[in-house]
């Protein structure tokens, strides 16, 4: 497994094994295909669903102030933007994770800041950052951090900081148009751009990150939004508490939401959805028209939904789960069920069949 990712300047991609670079440069790169597709993997999932790593400063390589505080900040975006039962990191005290600001590092040449994530479960191996005023063939860097005041030109540390966790977390460099202008759906990138081109100061992952981090490590909740930059298939399933009732009666119907099972889901596949809108629909026998008649209610279960109702004659049914903007699942519709309704006070099943007795 590549163990190393970093940033540098200029219009290059890296990729190669050990360390591969993070530029900061104003130029763009990468590639024409898979953008607007989840951010790739790097490596393999080692962290535990929801897991605290904790870091400390390298000795001898402590960040002054200015950019201690703009890596404790990124650190807190992971936790803030993941959406997902993604890791977090936090500065402790005494940690085998170290982060180290200064000269000597292993970064290649043209890398501003890299990463090493050997030694999960337990660890990574490391994370620095180049100092300011650090010499690059392309002009002298300088972290916004460090200045009076931000200037154009400068680069944002903390933007910094939460892409090399983002690879740390398992997250590859996006993949973007040729133009670059799906730039701001990850900030785990090849190049970093500098103020005031956008995305310089994004302080939450891209939603093409969101994507790979769900992928990977499921949702935080069944309520929670899956990214936009996934379209996951969904699973509606429809259970009548009876098929048969007397007039008059009542029947409760339960649907059930799920991220269809598919390889292309990953971790999410079959996991139930909750909070989203479940419809009630209606044919009349013998039509090809559904109309919707009611909405379902969220029953305690996960990603079930429920509703009772009295029938009125015999009616086909099924349920319908529509998408919506703010996620990236497709809608789905349900099995149909027939309700049939007896002209009898109550109804007794007698063998096999639609056979009744009124009693």
């Amino acid at each position: 497994m590549t163990a190393r990712f970093s940033r540098s300047l200029g219009q290059r991609l890296f990729a190669a094994g050990g360390v591969v670079a993070l530029a900061a440069g104003v130029f763009g790169g990468g590639g024409a295909a898979l953008a607007h597709s989840p951010s790739p993997l790097f490596g393999t999932r080692t962290w535990d669903q929801d897991q605290i790593v904790g870091f400390q400063w390298w000795p001898g390589a402590v960040p002054p102030g200015w950019m201690a505080a703009a890596i404790d900040l990124g650190a807190g975006d992971v936790g803030q933007s993941r959406n997902s039962r993604a890791a977090t990191f936090t500065r402790v005290s005494s940690a085998n994770s170290r982060i180290a600001y200064g000269a000597a590092n292993p970064c290649p040449a043209y890398g501003i800041a890299c990463m090493d994530r050997t030694g999960v479960p337990d660890r990574f191996a490391g994370m620095w950052f180049r100092p300011h005023g650090w010499p690059f063939d392309w002009g002298t860097l300088r972290w916004c951090q460090a200045l009076p005041s931000p200037a154009n030109g400068c680069l944002d540390a903390e933007n910094v900081a939460l892409d090399e966790f983002g690879h740390i977390e398992i997250i590859g460099h996006h993949v973007n148009y040729a133009d670059e202008s799906d730039y701001t759906d990850s900030v785990v990138q090849a190049t970093s751009r500098s103020r005031p081109r956008a995305g310089w100061n994004a302080h939450v992952f891209g939603r093409c990150d969101v994507a790979r981090l769900q992928l990977e490590y499921e949702l935080a909740s069944p309520n929670g939004l899956v990214s936009t930059c996934l379209s996951l298939g969904t699973n509606l399933s429809i259970v009548p508490s009876a098929t048969l009732i007397a007039a008059g009666g009542s029947v409760r119907i339960t649907g059930n939401l799920k991220i269809a099972v598919a390889s292309a889901a990953r971790s999410l596949s079959g996991d139930p959805l909750s909070g989203r809108a479940i419809n009630l629909q209606r044919r009349a026998l013998g039509s090809t028209t559904w109309a919707t008649m009611a909405a379902l209610t969220a029953t305690g279960t996960a990603g079930s939904y429920a509703i009772s109702f009295a029938p009125a004659s015999t009616v086909d049914y099924r349920l319908s789960f529509a998408a919506t903007s703010p996620e990236g699942l497709l809608g789905s519709v349900s099995s149909v069920v027939r309700i049939t309704v007896t002209a009898c006070t109550a109804v007794a099943a007698v063998g096999i069949g639609p056979q009744v007795a009124c009693e």
